[in-house]
């Protein structure tokens, strides 16, 4: 009996592996192993504050505080960010792949001894499914008592996208952009999770969420996503390109979502028309950091590669992201790095080429940033030099 089990078990993990394989080793796993560490962290302060309220060091009061922030914490942790996807075949695949241990757990049940396979009791502090849904309501019985907290609105749509209560997480989101109405992240949120709650579909009223979220923030990741998957969808496949193109530069160069966004524009270009192999002139050079400021500078730093008009609005007109550590770097700048419809590099003869380091991630500058500007040059020069010298005040 025990060798039949043994096989049945290596069968169905087996099974398993080679169904999912796709998702097993995919980049969410770094995401479940964060996960894990997240809630095991929480466990060990959760006990602590509970052995100092023993020993006299916390009282009541202080104690709840407490917990009620790290729970707070622990939701942002362990919840994921929603992102849009174009496809349903993922889902299919887990439930396909699931469906045979299931169905055998299922007859087990039935037919024969589940007290044998009761688990022993478990560590009280264990999270698990449940207490992540009394965390969830606790969250929103605290907001409807303080439902002035924007940030607590936005956490708690999240919350609810992560349960799969979409109409819920709308709600919540309703709440958040009535206290922050310019919030460009927000927004996309909201516009994802209506285009859910309408089969995928961001035509009508997502689709104007997106478009103010990118008047808001050209630069939003998730905009320009949902932005391109909605023309996408219309088979407006050059707008697709152009959106898609536009999120190249805001993600690191060789990363899995760099991959993927360009894979996703070949498929737009192919169905388009446009040749796969076409590539805009490119203007070219160096960056690299002076020796003065390279003690200011940690290797992650984003660096922000860009060029603006010379002579012209200050939006960056083409725009590269990577990291300190891949300094020194030789560049090209392109169309296809576009912030903004129409804000093409080729469209302004006379350019500047600037590197910012930015110490906040972010594309605006801000004071401690390290930077370089070239002199103005011509929009397809084939050897700038840009050397990061300065400090932002």
């Amino acid at each position: 009996m025990i060798a039949f089990w043994a096989l049945t078990v290596a069968l169905v993990l087996v099974t398993l592996v080679l169904a999912l394989r796709p998702l097993l080793f995919g980049k969410n796993t770094k995401a479940l192993s964060r996960r894990e560490s997240n809630i095991a962290i929480y466990r060990d302060q959760l006990r602590e504050l509970e052995a100092d309220r023993s020993a006299g060091v916390l009282a009541d009061a202080d104690y709840q505080g407490a917990r009620v922030e790290l729970e707070a914490r622990l939701l942002e942790d362990v919840v994921p960010d929603a992102a849009p996807t174009r496809g349903a075949s993922r889902a299919l695949l887990v439930g396909l792949a699931l469906a045979m241990p299931l169905c055998a757990a299922t007859l087990y049940l039935a037919v024969g001894n589940p007290q044998a396979l009761a688990p022993p009791r478990e560590d009280p502090h264990a999270f698990d499914p449940q207490q992540l849904e009394a965390l969830v309501e606790r969250l929103a019985a605290r907001l409807r008592e303080r439902p002035e907290e924007a940030e607590g609105w936005k956490l708690l749509g999240r919350s609810y996208v992560a349960l799969g209560r979409f109409p819920d997480a709308l709600d919540a989101y309703a709440k958040a952009a009535a206290l922050k109405p310019r919030d460009a992240e927000l927004l996309a949120d909201m516009a994802d999770v209506l285009a859910t709650t309408r089969k995928e579909r961001l035509q009508g009223e997502p689709e104007k969420l997106v478009r103010r979220a990118l008047e808001i923030d050209p630069q939003n990741l998730k905009a320009l996503a949902l932005a391109g998957t909605a023309a996408f969808d219309r088979k407006d496949f050059n707008g697709a390109v152009r959106y898609w193109s536009r999120m190249l530069p805001l993600v690191e160069q060789g990363s899995e979502d760099a991959r993927q966004i360009q894979a996703s524009i070949a498929e737009a270009r192919a169905l388009g028309g446009q040749p796969a192999g076409a590539a805009p002139r490119a203007l070219k050079g160096k960056v690299t950091l002076s020796k003065k400021l390279a003690a200011q500078a940690k290797p992650d730093d984003t660096v922000f590669i860009f060029a603006r008009a010379a002579e012209g609005p200050p939006m960056p007109l083409a725009v590269r992201r990577v990291r300190v550590r891949d300094l020194p770097l030789e560049f090209a700048l392109d169309d296809s790095m576009a912030m903004a419809p129409g804000m093409n590099l080729s469209a302004h003869p006379r350019v500047v080429i600037g590197a910012r380091i930015s110490k906040s991630g972010t594309p605006t500058p801000q004071p401690g940033d390290l930077q370089g500007l070239s002199a103005p040059v011509a929009n397809d020069a084939g050897n700038v030099t840009v050397v990061i010298d300065s400090v932002v005040k």
